[in-house]
């Protein structure tokens, strides 16, 4: 045998390959990203929107048993004042206490404390002796950022707000949402 020689080609990515391969990876992720960000704030909108309804419907459920009828959704004006309640901050555990009297009977097993964000709720309670008004029982939710967690804003206008406007307050009060997300249609924005 005389000297035939071997080349053998090392078997690898050149770095031209790799750069391709690692620019492609950076823009998929550059347009996934904000996307899967958008849809967990989402979960968590509707989350917290769910558990007020179901807060509220327990609530409104022991209104009505304690007054045989509930002014719900009576609002006639635009405004919504957080500070008319005579407990603007009602505990979460008193109303845990009002809505589960007992181990056998309740209206609503487990009281959310926090909403999607880990916000804690915040609930506001006219008292006992004035169950027949026209603002009784409220929960609010500070949105994302958590703005106004020592205690809500005093005056809300009622209507919805750009639904992709996550730190927006979410406010539920006598049967009827007073802030809630919504279309840009609805919220009145050219979204």
């Amino acid at each position: 045998m005389t000297g035939a020689r071997s080349h053998s080609r090392q078997a690898g990515f050149t770095l031209i390959e790799l750069l391709i391969v690692v620019a492609i990876i950076g823009i998929i992720s550059a347009l996934l990203v904000p996307n899967l960000m958008t849809g967990l704030q989402n979960a968590n909108q509707t989350r917290t929107q769910a558990d007020m309804k179901a807060v509220g419907s327990a609530w409104m459920q022991w209104l009505t048993d304690q007054v045989s009828a509930a002014a719900a959704g009576s609002s006639t004006t635009a405004t919504f004042s957080w500070s008319e309640f005579t407990y603007p901050d009602f505990s979460h555990a008193d109303l845990s206490a009002l809505l589960r009297p007992s181990n056998t009977f309740f209206y609503l097993q487990d009281v959310p404390e926090r909403d999607g964000w880990n916000n804690p709720y915040r609930f506001g309670f006219a008292g006992s002796d004035q169950l027949l008004g026209t603002q009784v029982i409220g929960i609010w939710s500070g949105g994302r950022d958590g703005s106004n967690t020592e205690q809500p804003q005093s005056t809300y206008e009622i209507g919805a707000f750009r639904g992709t406007d996550f730190n927006e307050d979410l406010v539920w009060a006598d049967g009827y949402w007073v802030r809630w997300p919504g279309s840009a249609a609805e919220a009145g924005t050219d979204e």
